[in-house]
């Protein structure tokens, strides 16, 4: 699996994670989120299919989310 990278527009480069998480009904999911260090509380994964970065104007931090058709 590759590792996607974003840099932002103050110019900090951020690596995308995903991590499988079990909920409170007992249901799986894959979370993603970003962070500065390749590596630590996840695994380090590529862009999903359908989904597109984006960034919050007022501090930088970074999200993802489904593309709109």
């Amino acid at each position: 699996m590759a590792t996607y990278t974003h840099t932002n527009s103050k110019g900090v480069k951020y690596y995308l994670h995903c991590k499988d998480v079990t909920l409170r009904g007992g249901r799986e999911q894959r979370i993603y989120f970003f962070a500065k260090v390749e590596g630590g509380k996840g695994t380090p994964c590529d862009l999903p299919a359908g989904y597109e970065v984006v960034e919050n104007p007022r501090n930088g931090f970074l999200t993802i989310k489904k593309i709109r058709k």
